[in-house]
């Protein structure tokens, strides 16, 4: 088995850790799901106490003695809590696409730059004025695991423009309510930021979920997309050289002359679940026609790439008598294949296939009409859990065990090919063009 390491994933709606050995096969895994709470419509909170603080240590502590060399903690981003002086949190943990969010430094355009933690932060501090500190979901784990509240650059980037070339900005810093010393530390990415205990594994500065989802997807050729089937969906087209559609954002990819092109929707996980509650529990023998199935807009809380409209409303389209709770099912799955398809539209290139990761590739219907309405087969991963698993290669590198991230590809692994099926791919494609001219415009939704 070798040296085992930890990779710890703070999710939307859970966290999930595995334990790793040297080639990347699971010797212990666990989940501790938490609550997203969603007090008005357009906001989105953790109890941050349970879900980054209390959290992680109930998942370390049920994956059972492996003996971990080293922990990386990931969660997605952005999040902020205010903390006390022993690093506990003494407000909601604000989430990604909340409307405390939105900030005059923001730029709808660019990922790195969204303004979303100045927000944050400008509402954290009117709410606990003095706080010891104001840290991202990452830092409040790091802390409560026994090592520095420390995040690594990958995190910082997307605090933009508050993190920048000289760190912290202290003006504006300064005009949220706070000063540069109450945000976290910021390290390399696989920097040990201390042990987890007095002789127990080191921990490394906490990242980004979807950067270690792709350090180990193996999606690294030109035509491959990495859709991440989450809470939130995720969509990243590689491409060869530099691109900046409107609409979407551009990150650099692990291998430097490519980059990923896309964004993301929130007509993921968040989307099906909240439309599987309104649906109900579909009949056995509803037949289904792939001809006719009705078109869901998928934004019951707005829409974050390629929109940037927080004001978007979800909507059904084209029902009959003849359509059930299967047919409007189906629908929904559908739905966020034509937000995928979408995305690779804009970005522009060739797509030759999905490799889709994240838990909701356990879902046998999503993965059939992820196929269906973009049309590419769908390399489903054989780890559901790639952000904890990249996590994992990562806390590798922090203990020496790897020399640096080249390796992470050799734990990308298939579980199973999703073939388009012809019966039904011939019937999406024209509830695709129905899905576009529904949606609207990038730029141009929900404005004049």
């Amino acid at each position: 088995m070798g040296s085992v390491t930890v990779g710890l994933d703070i999710g939307t709606t859970s966290i999930k850790a595995i334990a790793v050995d040297d080639d990347g096969r699971i010797v212990s895994r666990t989940r501790v799901p938490h609550r997203v709470l969603v007090p008005e419509p357009q906001q989105m909170e953790h109890d941050a106490e349970g879900a980054w603080r209390r959290g992680p240590r109930r998942a370390i502590a049920a994956l059972g003695d492996v003996d971990a060399k080293a922990i990386a903690v990931t969660a997605m981003v952005p999040s902020l809590a205010a903390v006390d002086d022993r690093g506990r949190p003494v407000t909601p943990g604000l989430l990604y696409g909340d409307v405390r969010g939105q900030s005059r430094h923001g730029s709808a355009s660019d990922p790195a730059a969204s303004g979303e933690v100045v927000g944050f932060l400008e509402w954290a501090a009117g709410a606990a004025p003095g706080a010891h500190g104001y840290w991202p979901a990452q830092a409040v784990a790091n802390r409560s695991l026994g090592g520095a509240p420390a995040v690594d650059w990958a995190v910082a980037l997307t605090s933009a423009p508050l993190y920048g070339a000289d760190g912290w900005d202290g003006q504006i810093c300064a005009e949220c309510g706070a000063r540069p010393e109450q945000l976290p530390t910021v390290e390399v990415p696989g920097a040990p930021i201390g042990r987890s205990g007095k002789d127990g594994p080191l921990l490394t500065a906490g990242t980004v979920d979807v950067w270690c989802e792709q350090l180990v997807a193996g999606a690294d050729e030109d035509g491959d997309v990495l859709v991440i089937c989450g809470t939130t969906l995720i969509v990243w087209a590689v491409v060869e050289g530099n691109r900046n559609p409107s609409g979407l954002w551009a990150v650099s990819h692990s291998k430097p002359e490519r980059q990923l092109v896309g964004g993301a929707s929130n007509g993921g996980g968040l989307f099906l679940d909240w439309a599987r509650k309104l649906i109900g529990r579909p009949k056995s023998d509803e037949r289904l026609d792939p001809a006719n199935v009705p078109v869901w807009t998928p934004y019951p809380r707005g829409e974050r790439t390629p929109y940037h409209d927080p004001t978007m409303r979800a909507g059904l389209h084209d029902l009959d008598l003849t359509h059930g709770p299967a047919a409007v099912q189906r629908a929904a799955w559908e739905a966020t294949g034509f937000v995928v398809r979408h995305h690779v539209d804009i970005a522009g290139g060739r797509a030759r296939r999905i490799v889709a990761t994240g838990g909701g590739t356990r879902v046998a219907g999503w993965m059939d009409a992820l196929a269906d309405a973009t049309g590419l087969p769908v390399h489903v991963a054989a780890e559901p859990e790639g952000a904890a698993l990249g996590a994992a290669y990562l806390a590798r590198v922090a203990a020496g065990l790897e020399a640096d991230l080249t390796g992470s590809s050799r734990w990308a692994r298939t579980g199973r090919v999703v073939d388009p099926d012809g019966r039904w791919a011939a019937g999406a494609d024209g509830r695709y063009r129905r899905f576009v001219e529904l949606s609207g415009t990038p730029g141009k939704v929900g404005r004049p």
